[in-house]
């Protein structure tokens, strides 16, 4: 039940990211929508120096949800990736006192969805009744493409 949750969780987040950067870099967005001060350079900088990471979180997410023997390691790195691009977003935000919920609620999103499945990945925790029968549970389940 949990990783179903995440990984819808996943998909919604990965495609929302591409679709973030898509929309940064065509400027469907003016600039000064963007976030509050889009004329400042450090800001823009800042802002931009997460492309990296985004990418690549979304992108081991999507293979993670379609993979069908790697899914487990996948998902394992992108919802690390995820989480630390939520905790550095919210980690600048507070040491620049801007408590702007616009940038905060998706953040902490980022930061925090990650972290219950984080700890079923990592710990190898047995879920539902196949956990007697020697099974690993759902966390031991082949995601494939389709969801949950």
């Amino acid at each position: 039940m949990l990783l179903s949750a995440t990984k819808i969780a996943m998909l919604v987040t990965d495609v929302c990211l591409l679709l973030y950067w898509a929309v940064v870099f065509t400027h469907l967005i003016p600039p000064e929508l963007a976030y509050q001060d889009y004329t400042d350079p450090i800001l823009s900088d800042w802002n931009n120096s997460f492309v990296l990471l985004d990418l690549a979180a979304s992108l081991t997410g999507l293979a993670a949800l379609c993979a069908s023997s790697a899914w487990r390691p996948l998902m394992l790195v992108s919802l690390t990736l995820t989480s630390t691009a939520g905790l550095q977003a919210v980690a600048f935000w507070a040491l620049r006192g801007d408590f702007t919920l616009t940038w905060w609620l998706p953040n902490l999103f980022l930061l925090l969805f990650p972290l219950p499945a984080l700890i079923v990945l990592i710990r190898g925790v047995t879920t539902g009744p196949s956990a007697g029968s020697g099974q690993r549970g759902e966390a031991a389940g082949e995601p494939g493409c389709g969801l949950p």
